[in-house]
């Protein structure tokens, strides 16, 4: 009982505390303070078998507070650097950074250096997992099918570009931050889809990678520099998508596509909070892809029934957003909404654009659909050969069972 209360709360709370002792501190000790942290956690375990406090977060902070003397014997600061928690000003301002509203500023600060341009995508979603959200270096090689040793050079490299490019431990300004935000997003997107596309090969939805995007999502929101109206449009898009999770998979385990989902199982107060995000992403008439994005998904939503679905309107929404980012991913949805309309003759022509290369772990995806087409236009020979690529280049063991059951129909 006690290691899973541990398990939760350094997911949750080690973020907290990384982000405000790096304030203090400064990135140039960030590797210490995340062992500092393990320290605490570790503690926690031993101590906690006997008797779990009243109050496990304080308990935590407290720890945590405790550590900052050591940290600076640590680090070696010369002694008239040293706060003091007993009495003082500098008792006083310490202590203040561990309130709430201090805390959610040093998260922030922390997401926006996570994320920071100068270091690669693959390094930006490897750090911000690992230092804001509390990740384990083997959870986020899973999540992201990748080696440990790989996750570990990631982390290394991104800390290496943060030191060396004198990155500030801040929320930047002005043009700065118009530049900065679109890479957040990105990172916080690339985290939600993580869980929503789930790579893992038996688990097809990680709601924990979820919901920690859209807690760092809202974490834009409270701030009136950063709650823009793209952060609003992104915050909708994951409602609504998050209001589906509870429908994509059945009760033997089988992935269920959007034909199939039993809407009643769509979370009805996760699409009401989607729809009032969008009204305020909306207020301001410059709009994102993720403004686009979630207008896409808003149709599913609005749907009484797959059948009723105005798949219209969601390829002229595709094209919008294609417009603003054009990527393989957008030609194939648009060569899937195609065959949903039976205009089998533009479906291919978006089919013939597409390297399914590009696709990278979701070309798997592009043979699927082509197979939709061929078994559409009576094609069975070249359906079945597209359903085997699909099955040779799918990871997730739900969807391969679900690609195996799309095959058995084509042999009936």
């Amino acid at each position: 009982m006690e290691n899973q209360l541990i398990d939760h709360l350094f997911r949750h709370h080690s973020g907290k505390m990384i982000s405000v002792l790096t304030r203090i501190f400064g990135l140039s000790n960030l590797e210490i303070i995340e062992d500092a942290i393990q320290d605490t956690f570790l503690k926690a375990s031993v101590k906690w078998k006997t008797q779990i406090p009243d109050n496990p977060e304080a308990w935590l902070t407290q720890a945590a507070k405790n550590r900052v003397l050591d940290i600076f014997r640590k680090i070696q600061v010369e002694k008239k650097h040293l706060p003091t928690f007993k009495n003082g000003i500098e008792s006083i301002a310490v202590n203040e950074l561990f309130l709430d509203a201090e805390i959610e500023d040093a998260q922030l600060r922390m997401i926006f250096t996570a994320c920071h341009p100068k270091l690669k995508p693959e390094d930006r979603i490897t750090f911000a997992l690992k230092t804001i959200s509390g990740f384990s270096t083997k959870e986020i090689a899973s999540a992201l099918l990748t080696k440990e040793t790989t996750i570990r050079k990631r982390v290394f490299r991104a800390r290496k570009v943060i030191l060396e490019s004198n990155i500030a431990f801040k929320i930047p300004q002005g043009k700065s931050l118009v530049e900065r935000i679109e890479s957040v997003l990105e990172v916080l997107y690339l985290i939600f889809n993580e869980g929503f596309h789930s790579n893992k090969k038996d688990e097809l939805v990680r709601k924990e990678l979820c919901g920690e995007a859209m807690r760092l999502c809202k974490s834009l929101l409270k701030n009136k520099h950063t709650n823009s109206a793209a952060s609003y449009a992104l915050f909708a898009l994951m409602c609504f998508h998050a209001a589906r999770l509870d429908a994509k998979i059945n009760t033997e385990n089988e992935v269920l596509d959007l034909k199939n989902q039993d809407r009643n199982k769509w979370s009805f107060p996760l699409i009401q909070l989607g729809n009032v995000m969008m009204n305020k992403a909306v207020e301001d008439e410059e709009f994102s892809v993720y403004h686009y994005e979630a207008a896409i998904i808003a149709e599913h939503i609005k749907a009484p029934n797959f059948e009723l679905t105005n798949w219209n309107k969601i390829l002229q929404w595709q094209q919008c957003l294609y417009q603003l980012q054009p990527s393989s991913s957008l030609i194939l949805s648009m060569a899937i909404i195609c065959l949903q309309n039976k205009n089998y003759l533009k479906a291919n022509h978006y089919f013939e654009q597409l390297n399914p290369t590009k696709l990278e772990q979701r070309a798997y995806l592009f043979y699927s659909a082509k197979a939709d087409y061929y078994t559409a236009i009576n094609n069975r020979t070249e359906a079945l050969k597209h359903i085997d690529i699909a099955l040779s280049k799918v990871h997730n063991d739900l969807e391969k069972d679900y690609l195996e059951k799309k095959k058995k129909s084509l042999l009936i």
